[in-house]
């Protein structure tokens, strides 16, 4: 961990404080989870390089555009990086824009709805993981619109690195369908839907052991593959 000294202004609070002298005193698991994910992403895309293979092909040969959809998110101490998907959406997706999917979304194509179901539009993250920029497990990475205009307890979210799963995502992977298309997107989301969830991310970060990951992980299996 970095000294709380030389966290961005916006980190600087006794809100954040208050997790970053939690996860101070489990520097040993925060160490072993890194390794974790090295190991752990490192077989996966072994084993996975070929399913991947035929999913680019997939995406490619049914809807014009590029395989891999690159969005700007935030992680560990506001650090901008490019989340990796296979593209689920048709080229009119913007990434600047685009941020909130509803459900029924036109611009979702017919093998993007089948990779978002069973969330393989994700594998890609694997190499997010792989470059330290994302981990298994933590709060799911916002979009830097979305971050400013987080509480200043919110940003304790940002002392570990973003995660591919969390127990709020598990909660809310049904989150397109508590959205209207009717109103703003956007404000419901930040208004009601993120409170709820960074009530459980920051509750992981209270409660962050190895084990619990594990139990994420496996929950996050299960529900994928029986949903």
């Amino acid at each position: 961990m970095t000294k709380f000294e030389s966290l961005p202004d916006c980190m600087r609070t006794r809100q954040v404080r208050r997790y970053y002298d939690i996860l101070s005193k489990k520097r040993p698991s925060l160490a072993l989870k890194r390794i974790s994910d090295i190991i752990l992403a490192l077989v996966l895309i072994i084993i996975l390089l070929l399913p991947m293979a035929v999913i680019a092909v997939a995406v490619k040969s049914t809807s014009k555009g590029g395989v891999i959809f690159r969005q700007t998110r935030v992680t560990k101490y506001g650090r901008n990086f490019k989340i990796l998907k296979f593209r689920t959406m048709t080229t009119a997706q913007n990434s600047d824009a685009s941020r909130i999917t509803l459900k029924n979304d036109s611009r979702i194509t017919r093998c993007g709805a089948f990779l978002r179901k069973y969330r393989l539009d994700e594998l890609p993250q694997l190499f997010n993981v792989l470059a330290g920029q994302m981990s298994f497990v933590g709060t799911r990475p916002e979009v830097p619109q979305y971050v400013a205009r987080y509480t200043p307890e919110m940003y304790a979210t940002l002392l570990m690195p973003a995660g591919i799963t969390s127990s709020a995502s598990l909660k809310f992977k049904d989150e397109s369908e508590l959205l209207s298309a009717g109103g703003n997107a956007d404000d419901d989301y930040v208004n009601v839907i993120l409170p709820k969830k960074m009530e459980l991310n920051l509750k992981y970060i209270e409660d962050f052991s190895i084990p619990c990951d594990i139990k994420i992980m496996l929950k996050t299996v299960v529900g994928v593959a029986f949903d």
